[in-house]
């Protein structure tokens, strides 16, 4: 959240299914996928550095790697009541646990729809 340059985004999500994850030897990290800008949103928000996402997220990366800005944008907004992160999610014939999974997280992506309460 520091604007500084040489930080920026890196979801390194890990979408385990659940036996592979919950066992003696568990694999590691966890998934974000389904919501992560949501969560960094989140994590900016709470000290109070929000304007300093779009940096962390869209350009530090880009111009590190030499690469042209993303002319699309989206839209975060604030969520009053919060969307229920599910249980779990469908991979294949297996499942996967989110990263907050039932919890309610409070950002989200104007226009992308989401699973209801």
């Amino acid at each position: 959240t520091s604007g500084n340059p040489k930080f920026f985004l890196g979801t390194d999500s890990a979408p385990h299914i659940i036996e592979k994850k919950e066992n003696d030897c568990g694999c590691a990290g966890v998934f974000t996928g389904h919501a992560a800008i949501e969560l960094y949103a989140e994590a900016f928000d709470k000290v109070d550095k929000l304007h300093m996402l779009e940096g962390f997220s869209s350009i530090y990366g880009a111009k590190f790697y030499g690469l042209p800005l993303n002319k699309q944008k989206i839209k975060l907004k604030r969520s009053l009541d919060g969307i229920l992160i599910p249980d779990k999610y469908t991979f294949g014939k297996k499942y996967i646990k989110p990263l907050r999974n039932n919890e309610y997280i409070y950002w989200y992506i104007e226009g992308l729809k989401y699973l209801e309460r």
